[in-house]
């Protein structure tokens, strides 16, 4: 059986990675990870000194693509859009949260 070097760590939203750390985060090819530039599909990557720079966001982005291609065995346009919806989901519960809270601050 083959060994993945799998990257596991501490988010740190201050810190970025590079195209070669993303792809092993996400056990994929680095050049999976310049396709999904390249198709809009994993957001607006920074560039620094020449290089493509990936924050917090874009890994987690990524492993929901790396995983909905697997898993479903779709293109990367499907699997972005399954990452889309899960986004849109986990923003409308943190929004459910913060009205829930406020709710009971006030008594109702």
């Amino acid at each position: 059986m083959a060994q993945s070097n799998v990257l596991c760590g501490v988010l740190l939203e201050e810190e970025t990675l590079t195209i070669e750390e993303l792809a092993r985060a996400c056990a994929v090819a680095p050049q999976w990870v310049v396709e999904r530039v390249e198709a809009g599909v994993l957001g607006q990557v920074s560039i620094a000194a020449g290089e493509m720079r990936f924050a917090s966001a874009h890994l987690v982005r990524a492993r929901r693509l790396a995983f909905a291609e697997r898993g479903f065995e779709c293109n990367p346009e499907v699997a972005a859009l399954v990452a889309d919806l899960i986004e849109e989901v986990e923003q409308l519960r943190r929004e459910l949260r913060a009205a829930r809270s406020a709710a009971g601050r006030f008594g109702q």
